[in-house]
């Protein structure tokens, strides 16, 4: 074990992808255990790792995203935003957090929430009068919340890994994604006089509301319709993201005509990279899983965690912290599709259900993205606005407070994220 452990920590500091990083370890450990007869496995155990139908949903939703995306519905959607909460003190950071909540139902990835974000309201903050830190850590703030609200590539994953409803899951984040954003809200609120920051001109208009949402009402519909689907037995979450994929495509060419069809082989191939790193770190992770489960490590980290203490309040707080330490140095997927399989048994063991535990666990990897060093959202908004990470992390700290915050409301009050799902009957 000891031989595994230093093969994946030694190359992931050296920096090889994590990829081949897990795939690697995996290898390692089948020639412990066997020697090169076990080898035989590493090929069957990387496609079965595959061979989920559930998975299929992940690239189609992040097509359907890259779609809306090209069709400029995100200007539609700030525009909307904007005429909600834009003549606020601080009206443009209450803008692109409520942006946000309308945009993660068609994404499912705090990446390409920032990176849209960073991209269009960062300089239109900065132009009204907003230092370039502040805006890209509202920006950053407000980017996980999209794989917080369905749908949710880690959800998917994660749904699909443990056997768990990925509907219930999809139900269980829309609580929690709400109370990021309502509470991100008031701590702009609260820091509008303190920091001086902007304040729109005018007061709210019923005719600016109600033109910007006749605008952008097919983009808010989008995730209504997907969602609704996938909750109330309509479809499995696959089928609702093929529909997605047609409805976005009907949209961008047909009624706001902003989406050429040559656009489509540049978004293919943006899906097939992000799909591709993704599901190369799942067959690899599936290589390693194995291993992890023949050893029998879940239940040795079980019993680990219960020799310490039988409190589940304790237990809890000593999984957030190690995920917390995992996130600050491992991409969010691997260390998703690696540690899952390991605490899960553990949060059955003292009585957590099992879509509370999913959802506890993506939130506290969610966070991770705003955390340097390996932060995604943080390069993401250095790389699109040339700020400086150190810069964007100081500004941050406040909102990753609060996130925190919600964090353990989520991991010490089941009911806040069970409601929503017992409600559907899930």
């Amino acid at each position: 074990m000891m031989i595994v452990a230093l093969a994946f920590f030694g190359l992931l500091i050296l920096g090889l992808p994590i990829g081949y990083v897990l795939g690697i370890a995996g290898v390692v450990g089948l020639l412990q255990l066997g020697g090169p007869e076990f080898l035989t496995m590493a090929p069957r155990r990387f496609f079965e790792g595959l061979d989920l139908f559930t998975f299929m949903a992940m690239p189609l939703f992040i097509l359907a995203g890259e779609i809306m995306n090209r069709s400029g519905i995100t200007s539609r959607l700030i525009d909307f935003a904007n005429a909600l909460v834009g003549y606020l003190r601080g009206g443009l950071a209450h803008s692109n957090m409520l942006a946000s909540v309308l945009f993660s139902g068609m994404t499912g990835a705090a990446v390409s929430d920032a990176a849209a974000f960073g991209n269009t309201m960062v300089p239109a903050m900065v132009k009204q009068g907003y230092s370039r830190p502040f805006a890209c850590a509202v920006t950053a703030a407000g980017s996980i919340i999209g794989p917080t609200i369905p749908p949710s590539n880690l959800m998917v994953i994660y749904g699909s890994l443990m056997g768990v409803s990925i509907a219930g899951l999809f139900a269980a984040g829309i609580l929690p994604g709400l109370l990021i954003a309502l509470l991100c809200m008031c701590l702009i609120a609260a820091l509008g006089r303190r920091l001086n920051l902007p304040k729109g001109e005018g007061g709210p208009s019923l005719k600016l509301i109600l033109s910007t949402f006749r605008s952008s009402l097919l983009a808010i519909l989008m995730p209504v319709m997907i969602l609704g689907a996938i909750l109330f037995g309509i479809t499995t979450p696959t089928e609702a993201a093929a529909l997605a994929v047609l409805y976005a495509l009907v949209v961008g060419t047909v009624i706001y005509r902003s989406l050429k069809w040559s656009d489509l082989f540049d978004m293919l191939e943006r899906t097939a990279r992000i799909t591709g790193v993704v599901f190369l770190i799942i067959a690899s992770a599936s290589i390693l899983g194995w291993w992890m489960t023949f050893v029998q490590l879940p239940q040795m980290v079980a019993a680990s965690f219960l020799a310490l203490t039988t409190n589940p309040e304790a237990i809890i707080g000593m999984i957030l912290l190690l995920l917390l330490a995992i996130g600050l140095f491992m991409d969010i997927n691997a260390a998703l599709i690696i540690l899952a399989p390991v605490l899960v048994p553990l949060t059955n063991a003292i009585g957590m259900d099992p879509v509370h535990a999913g959802i506890m666990i993506i939130l506290t990897l969610n966070i991770s993205l705003m955390t340097p060093p390996v932060g995604a959202c943080l390069f993401v908004l250095s790389s699109v606005t040339g700020e400086k990470i150190e810069r964007i992390s100081g500004a941050l700290w406040p909102f990753l407070l609060v996130q925190v915050g919600v964090l353990m409301l989520i991991a010490f009050w089941p009911d806040l994220t069970l409601f929503v799902p017992r409600l559907l009957g899930f």
